[in-house]
């Protein structure tokens, strides 16, 4: 990924281990891109120096003694709405974070070779992070019962209908708003989140507890079926196929494409491919064009397609290029693309 600006990127570090921020100092200094402001120890810390060093972007630490990274994301953003990237191990106190505001995630790096890919990654997101629009957003903790979706289907549907979804920075908390307005019998879903290796289990079982419908990590063989969502895994690229009288999911792992693995626009074009009874596909926010040419194959073959809008959006990008090439449909806030699915789908019945 490749990116031109004509001002530096100014980022605070805060961590408290003194050599995780060397690391992070050193690996973001050789982005032309990307200046490193000042660091901070502890959240206390980092406060007081926001006003002082005027960063674009904070870096932060999940596990931090005092305040955690989650209470600091919380106690930043209403006064200071500046994007924070959160640096974690596999932790699913991750997702708690990015549910109060945080931009975006990386994992912290398990060994030397991953030390460039971790900064690299890093790096990308910074940018992506600097481009985004904060929102504060209500605390909500995943909930231990799901409430009934308002919203219903005027009839059953037998596995004749797909929906295929993709997202990246900002769709953790945008996919789970879509879902979670969804009833239980909602027609098959598989969903690409950009999102590294490990998480991508722990994503789906935090949907699974918040939703009607039942979600899970994909795995090659899965059936997509009535009132199920996969989830694409962080390493593997997600095509849908044809198996006998099924459509299932093949997970592989494979080169990026558009830039990523999983790519959506792998999952979209399978489907324009493979897939010959109904389609949806829905674009979703992120940075980048991944997902628009597929979502554009989709609806070449029929399928009815949704992009999130651009006042929704954390980022406007997928969903402006899809939209651009003329692969929407409708556009739709983020809140009102389930009642705009489901009010296609009982027209279609």
């Amino acid at each position: 990924m490749s990116f031109s600006y004509n001002k530096k990127i100014r980022v605070m570090i805060v961590d408290d281990s003194m050599l995780s921020r060397k690391i992070i100092r050193d690996g973001l200094s050789r982005y032309q891109n990307i200046e490193v402001v000042g660091e901070a120890i502890n959240a206390r810390d980092a406060r007081a120096k926001i006003p002082m060093l005027r960063p674009d972007v904070i870096t932060s630490d999940v596990e931090m003694p005092g305040m955690s990274g989650i209470d600091f994301v919380k106690s930043i953003l209403p006064e200071y709405p500046i994007p924070i990237i959160l640096v974690s191990s596999l932790d699913l106190r991750v997702f708690d974070a990015l549910a109060v505001g945080a931009v975006d995630f990386v994992r912290k790096p398990d060994g030397i070779n991953a030390k460039e890919r971790f900064i690299e990654s890093l790096a990308n997101k910074i940018v992506i992070a600097s481009c985004s629009r904060v929102r504060k957003r209500p605390v909500t903790m995943v909930p231990t019962t799901v409430a009934p979706s308002k919203l219903t289907f005027s009839s059953q549907f037998n596995n004749e209908i797909i929906i295929a979804l993709g997202a990246s920075t900002g769709g953790t908390e945008a996919t789970l708003d879509v879902l979670k307005r969804l009833p239980a019998n909602t027609p098959g879903m598989v969903v690409v989140q950009h999102m590294p290796p490990g998480f991508t289990k722990m994503y789906a079982d935090r949907l699974d507890r918040s939703c009607a419908l039942s979600v899970k990590e994909a795995q090659t063989g899965d059936v997509i079926k009535t009132g199920q969502v996969l989830i694409a895994p962080g390493d593997k690229q997600m095509r849908v196929v044809r198996t006998g009288g099924n459509y299932t999911v093949n997970c592989q792992a494979g080169e990026k494409v558009s830039g990523h693995c999983p790519s959506v626009d792998v999952l979209f074009q399978s489907m324009a491919e493979n897939v010959r009874c109904r389609m949806v596909g829905i674009i979703m926010t992120g940075m980048g064009s991944d997902g628009a040419k597929g979502l554009l194959s989709m609806k070449e073959k029929g399928a009815f397609t949704i992009g999130q809008d651009k006042e929704s959006c954390v980022v406007y990008g997928m969903p402006m290029v899809a939209n651009n090439i003329g692969a929407v449909t409708v556009q739709a806030s983020c809140e009102n693309i389930a009642s705009v699915l489901i009010r296609k789908l009982n027209q279609w019945k």
